[in-house]
């Protein structure tokens, strides 16, 4: 019982003191809802991770190793995301939002050298996406992930048929995704992928090799659509709309 609950402990935080701090502060002020509580752990969370400026953090988000996530100023944790921050943690830079049921995922005790997840400035995670970060996974700005998406940075080795995969070990070689990418809703982003600026991946596509800079992708495996030339294509008299503020 004792060495279940100390590798219990060992998934939670780096620390059984680092443990207690985290759960007395999620008990005390991590429920609290609307701005009053956003507030609060503006200000409380700092004891337990890095912010550098101001972050909302809604109720109910949950954290593991804190200590080793760093939120950017304007950087949002909407309720119900989960991030869970061993070894080189989560970075989330400026004005960049984690949406509902999102999950970012360090999971690194097998001391894998590249692991973590770095998202720039005024990036998007969707809504239930899934970012898997022990290979490395490294996100430029402006990027978009629709919801539903999977950014998977690590696969087994399942090569031997006499042996189960969980013995064969795993590889981990990392995802890069440049500035202004558009990931399409339920797409997936397999490990040792680069996705190169201005990419747009299609709704359900799933992604085995590197993408060029300015290439829609789409299918299983996916495969070049188009380049985006900038040259005028008309849309079929359908509205476009813009956001006053980013304008």
């Amino acid at each position: 019982m004792i060495q279940n609950i100390r590798l219990y402990l060992s998934r939670q935080a780096s620390t059984v003191r680092q443990y207690l701090l985290q759960e007395i502060i999620f008990f005390l002020c991590g429920w609290i809802p609307s701005v009053v509580g956003i507030a609060i752990r503006g200000v409380v969370y700092r004891l337990i991770l890095r912010m550098d400026g101001w972050a909302a953090i809604e109720n109910g988000v949950r954290l593991r190793f804190a200590e080793n996530i760093s939120l950017h100023h304007g950087a949002y944790l909407d309720q119900g995301s989960y991030l869970h921050a061993c070894a080189h943690g989560i970075t989330i830079g400026k004005s960049s939002l984690i949406m509902h049921g999102a999950v970012l995922h360090v999971y690194n005790f097998r001391d894998l050298p590249r692991a973590g997840i770095w998202i720039g400035e005024n990036c998007l995670i969707g809504e239930y996406s899934v970012i898997r970060g022990q290979g490395g996974v490294k996100i430029g700005n402006r990027v978009y992930a629709s919801p539903f998406s999977q950014i998977i940075a690590v696969n087994h080795v399942f090569d031997d048929p006499d042996r189960s995969f969980i013995e064969q070990g795993i590889t981990a070689e990392g995802i890069t995704i440049e500035d202004d990418v558009w990931l399409g809703a339920s797409c997936v982003i397999t490990d040792g992928v680069h996705i190169g600026e201005g990419a747009v991946v299609a709704a359900g596509a799933v992604v085995t090799k590197d993408v060029p800079p300015h290439t829609v992708v789409a299918g299983v495996p996916a495969r070049p659509l188009k380049q985006i030339t900038g040259e005028f294509e008309p849309q079929n008299n359908v509205p476009v709309f813009f956001d006053p503020v980013k304008r």
